[in-house]
């Protein structure tokens, strides 16, 4: 084992391509994306843009929990509680309690998708008034807590998109530092209509299927999904002589103090984070394999990522592509669920495709992969960048 790694042992997801990690596998070698028109939600823009939209309602996600019908849990809450479950069943824990063990969970949405329902009726309806106490970014951490047997340390980061990459993070270095045996990390975001009209107001959106890295690209697409891995210590991973399914090897963290809803033109944040993990991870650039990038497909994210990429990469610059043409962008939950797609990458030795591409960017001239490829993986580089200019980067490995 990696005398740096950190052990990953289980994962769990739940997105606009499929409900579990196997769904969502099959779906990214098949190519088969989740944008598509809203369905869920009652919003004027419903004919207009689409996301990738989870198609289960509230009601069979609280089922499969096996909630009462009284329950104030929160759409965020309840696809949470689904991918950390399937993440505790995928690492083959039985018994909570038997190491230290914590949770750091993700959100920017937190409630609101509740509170922005019934706000209107709070002063009148007591029977909505239980949504007032789920609104609040913790409430959907502590939910996934209690539905998991956490109470050794729990705690939620939200630092826009960057969130999950930093739960995942976070998590590494209490185990690496001695303080928790086991970590539960990843996040979860539901669409709102605040979410759609706030992106909307920003002019970002985009009304077609998004076009990562792509010179015409016109904007992202939103989307909701929730995922969580677990990170286990060496101490575990000898007793109980575990499966590991990859290593976090590096990570990094680094404000571009540039703006508050776009990045720089030179990528100064991103390019800062990449060098800081490839410094965790004791590597030189040229032996990362496979990079999944941030890629939102806005002219402002894409044209500042790949000026990131290229200083870091220089002449040699990885395969690389972005996911999110498959499930939108999923604000919090990315990180999480790109590490989902990494390990999935680094475990089946290959890369999924960046969908819709057509044109390189013309001051780049970078080429993402757009058909599935096989290759040897070692080691995979994942992106975060969050509104505020928190950027963060993941380096996974196999040993």
């Amino acid at each position: 084992m990696s005398e740096q790694g950190v052990a990953i042992t289980g994962m769990g997801i739940i997105s606009s391509i499929g409900n579990t990690v196997e769904e969502n596998l099959n779906a990214l070698i098949s190519s088969k994306k989740g944008i598509a028109p809203i369905v869920n939600i009652q919003t004027k823009h419903k004919d207009v843009i689409k996301v990738g939209e989870v198609l289960l309602t509230n009601e069979e996600l609280a089922e499969r929990l096996g909630l009462i019908k009284e329950n104030n849990y929160s759409r965020t809450a309840l696809l949470g509680c689904i991918a950390g479950k399937e993440a505790l069943a995928n690492a083959k824990i039985r018994n909570i309690k038997e190491y230290r063990t914590g949770l750091i969970s993700a959100t920017s949405v937190g409630g609101m998708d509740m509170t922005e329902k019934y706000c209107n009726t709070f002063g009148s309806d007591i029977e909505s008034q239980k949504y007032i106490t789920s609104h609040h970014a913790g409430d959907s951490t502590q939910k996934i807590a209690k539905q998991l047997g956490i109470s050794e340390f729990v705690t939620t980061i939200s630092t826009a998109c960057s969130s999950a990459t930093n739960a995942i993070m976070l998590g590494a270095r209490l185990i690496k530092t001695g303080q928790l045996d086991r970590v539960v990390v990843g996040g979860t975001d539901c669409l709102s209509k605040f979410t759609i009209n706030g992106f909307k107001t920003l002019m970002i959106l985009s009304d077609t299927d998004c076009k990562p890295f792509d010179a015409d690209r016109k904007g992202l697409n939103l989307g909701e999904a929730a995922a969580f891995i677990v990170l286990e210590s060496n101490t575990v991973i000898q007793e109980q002589k575990k499966e590991v399914l990859a290593f976090i090897a590096g990570y990094g963290n680094a404000n571009d103090a540039y703006h508050q809803t776009a990045s720089s033109a030179n990528g100064e944040g991103a390019y800062l984070a990449m060098q800081k993990a490839l410094q965790v991870a004791g590597i030189k650039p040229e032996q990362v394999d496979y990079i999944n990038v941030h890629g939102t497909a806005t002219p402002n994210n894409d044209a500042s990522e790949g000026a990131a990429i290229q200083r870091v990469f220089g002449e040699s610059i990885p395969d690389f592509s972005s996911t999110k043409a498959f499930t939108g962008h999923t604000l919090a939950a990315a990180g999480a669920i790109e590490a989902v797609y990494s390990i999935l990458a680094l475990k089946h030795n290959v890369i999924f495709p960046n969908l819709n591409f057509d044109n390189p960017i013309p001051e780049f001239g970078m080429c993402p992969v757009t058909e599935v490829k096989e290759k040897a993986l070692h080691y995979v580089l994942s992106n975060s960048f969050g509104f505020g200019g928190n950027c963060s980067t993941l380096i996974f490995s196999k040993n």
